[in-house]
């Protein structure tokens, strides 16, 4: 996918309205600490457009960015941060839950976990959501680099298992350092933001 323009075009806080898009929208859920903002940035051919943090639990509003004046990448709030109080995970849930519901372009939902270790349970409550709510999620394993390659088969079968998903769902290993996976997740989009 060639990127030739990017743009924040809308930031949504728990009062905000959800925009009125036109055009198709791909969300990225994920823990805090998954690299969400790694993988954003790599499929935007940016360095640092979305904003990486050292401080997990950073982003609290849905972002949309207009990529190419052709389909949005929508940046859901990181959850699991054990620092943020129960109100503001309820604020959180109820945000990320009205999205799903009342999204008229959302076409896929894909959903990071990190590939070094075993899904969490609010991954698996995550996952269990967004299919829920009409979607069925794309995962995408990151942190490759961190892991030996001979790993990357037992560890995609462990987050298989502890997700309870089958070969039918499309788990894509992907590296932000190495930009392994990079190109399979850009054809998966086009496809999605053409069907």
């Amino acid at each position: 996918m060639i990127i030739k323009t990017v743009n924040l075009e809308t930031v949504c806080g728990v009062t905000s309205r959800l925009p009125d898009n036109d055009k198709p929208e791909i969300a990225f859920a994920g823990k805090s600490n998954v690299g969400k903002s790694s993988l954003i940035n790599a499929l935007m051919n940016r360095k640092s457009y979305a904003r990486t943090s050292a401080q997990p639990g950073k982003t609290q509003t849905i972002n949309f960015y207009n990529i190419n004046d052709a389909l949005y990448y929508v940046d859901l709030p990181g959850y699991g941060y054990a620092k943020i109080s129960q109100a503001e995970k309820e604020k959180w849930g109820r945000m990320v839950e009205n999205y799903l519901r009342k999204s008229t372009q959302l076409k896929c939902v894909f959903l990071l976990v990190d590939i070094r270790h075993e899904p969490s349970a609010n991954d698996r409550q995550m996952y269990e959501w967004i299919m829920g709510n009409g979607y069925r999620p794309v995962v995408i394993a990151t942190k490759l680099d961190k892991i030996k390659r001979s790993q990357i088969d037992k560890q995609v079968k462990q987050v298989r298992l502890s997700l309870g998903i089958g070969n039918d769902v499309t788990v894509i290993p992907f590296s932000a350092v190495t930009k392994q996976g990079r190109e399979e997740i850009w054809n998966l989009i086009g496809e999605l933001s053409e069907s």
